[in-house]
């Protein structure tokens, strides 16, 4: 991805935005490259291409966790139909939404996982710790004896090892991921056109409805993704 100028845009479409937000700037051909061609879902529940998604979350995650965010499409071609921007908002909104539940769902499994680990391990604790001291007591005043009961009572904290691991580490990344997510699903989001293509260009980009609503078919070549400046 490399840097390019906005400065050739005349219009804009979609949502206003906040004086003191802090903005995302894509610049693509086609609004069609920002989400992934093999997807055979309604283009309203299609996921975003990959490579867009990591550079939008990039781009999020070096900005103040507290900002709001916005993100402005510098677009390569003339205004479509006038729901384009809208469609096109509500798309990326719900893919944010989805994946803000899809992190919240991997925490609830992962919660889960420690709960059991944490049952496990406090098990094998015990267990450890009182065969340890059997043996030992059965080699009363044994050196090995003492070696014994010291190795078992290591082996019975080892197994605590991955409920301390979920429950000090291995969670608080993807809580912030899902919150991450959720205000990516809330953000304001605009095209400005830069009208460099010919009349109609539109008729074979994403997303193609017509005032009815219905979906016409496109042209499933992908692009490139540049980041403005």
């Amino acid at each position: 991805m490399t840097n390019t100028s906005a400065a050739k845009d005349t219009t804009s479409a979609g949502d206003p935005i906040p004086h003191k937000c802090s903005v995302i700037e894509v610049h693509v051909g086609e609004l069609k490259q920002l989400f992934d061609a093999i997807d055979p879902s309604p283009f309203r529940d299609r996921d975003l291409d990959p490579k867009a998604e990591e550079f939008i979350v990039g781009w999020a995650k070096d900005l103040p966790k507290n900002a709001v965010l916005a993100l402005v499409v510098d677009l390569d071609r003339e205004a479509g139909l006038p729901d384009e921007a809208a469609v096109l908002r509500d798309a990326i909104h719900e893919f944010f939404r989805h994946r803000a539940e899809t992190y919240r769902q991997r925490l609830r499994e992962l919660f889960r996982v420690g709960r059991t680990s944490l049952l496990i391990g406090l098990v094998a604790l015990a267990a450890a710790i009182a065969l340890g001291d059997f043996l030992a007591n059965l080699m009363k005043g044994s050196r090995v004896g003492e070696i014994v009961r010291e190795s078992f009572t290591i082996g019975g904290w080892v197994s605590m090892w991955r409920p301390l691991e979920v429950f000090l580490y291995d969670w608080w990344p993807i809580r912030n991921e899902a919150r991450l997510s959720d205000r990516l699903a809330a953000m304001p989001i605009q095209i400005r056109y830069a009208n460099a293509s010919g009349p109609d260009a539109w008729r074979v980009d994403w997303p193609v409805v017509s005032p009815r609503g219905d979906r016409k078919k496109t042209d499933p070549e992908g692009g490139v993704l540049t980041r403005a400046s």
